[in-house]
């Protein structure tokens, strides 16, 4: 069995084709085409720990997740992870991903997929809010993908944000916040936040997108937007236990809509949007698919 390095999972995971694999896999896990039991979740028998184990069952592919995560870490990063691949048919192991790389490219792609599908008319400016790994990878789809955009970075360390500026996106125009507003086509929230960091007035001419709130305790947009949009998550399933975000502004479920009902139609132009991104294993199935066409 082949194992994938940080770097050669980045490589066969480009995000043009990431995104396509991901349509398919948001349709065939909205009609049960590919199951995907909760995630289970279990602490090291010292408490200093958590390991989570995600599972997707496709007809062609079957993807197992396993991450750890140990916040005392430091000769090793907190967060390690691998997705290994097998033969749907046979339960032949065929190769496993740098999980940690994998996720972070498709819950960028994820987040692409939803400017693609509710960004405004006019996309030319962007708010990023956050400076960790999240944001750098969503920094290099928005520079493979909107060449030419500018990219507002929001971030409470100076140093961090200016390292973002210096990294070479060379397609994207990088600066800071500054104090006088500004307006943005489409904001990006990517962090790890419990208190609310965007919320102002609703506006179709906005499209929200929260991304790092992945837990009921955790919030970065604020219910100004949540209670006056229309808000789509892309795992229906999973988002009333994960999405702070929603579950925090008592936004009631039976407003809140699938992904997979937006991919061949847009919502009212009138309407403001906030998209709510919270993961699930079949996103990992679809990058499993795009690297098999590289590897085979």
């Amino acid at each position: 069995m082949r194992f994938l390095s940080a770097n050669e999972t980045r490589q066969v995971l480009p995000f043009q084709p990431l995104i396509a694999a991901l349509r398919t896999a948001i349709e065939e896990y909205r009609d049960q085409v590919i199951i995907c039991p909760e995630r289970l979740v279990v602490p090291s028998t010292d408490r200093t720990g958590t390991v989570l184990s995600m599972v997707a069952c496709g007809p062609d592919v079957i993807t197992h997740k396993l991450l750890s995560i140990f916040p005392g870490n430091t000769a090793l990063p907190t967060l390690q992870g691998q997705v290994t691949c097998l033969d749907g048919r046979d339960g032949r192991f065929l190769f496993a991903m740098d999980g940690i790389t994998a996720t972070e490219r498709r819950t960028a792609a994820i987040s692409m997929l939803g400017l693609s599908c509710f960004r405004p008319t006019c996309l030319e400016h962007v708010l990023l809010i956050g400076t960790g790994a999240q944001a750098r990878v969503h920094l290099e789809a928005l520079n493979e993908l909107y060449p030419g955009l500018s990219v507002t970075i929001r971030g409470r360390n100076a140093e961090h944000v200016q390292s973002l500026i210096d990294s070479r996106y060379h397609a994207l125009c990088v600066r800071a916040e500054s104090n006088s507003p500004d307006h943005y086509d489409a904001v990006i929230s990517v962090t790890s936040s419990r208190e609310i960091l965007f919320n102002q007035e609703a506006s179709p001419d906005t499209l929200v997108i929260g991304v790092g709130a992945y837990r009921p305790d955790m919030i970065e947009i604020g219910p100004k937007i949540v209670l006056n949009s229309l808000c789509i998550v892309d795992d229906p399933i999973g988002a009333p236990h994960e999405a702070g975000d929603i579950l925090q502004a008592g936004k009631n479920w039976s407003d809140v809509c699938a992904l997979a009902d937006f991919l061949l139609k847009r919502p009212a132009q009138s309407q403001p949007v906030f998209f709510k991104s919270v993961g699930c294993a079949a996103w990992d199935l679809a990058a499993c698919r795009l690297a098999m066409q590289s590897l085979t």
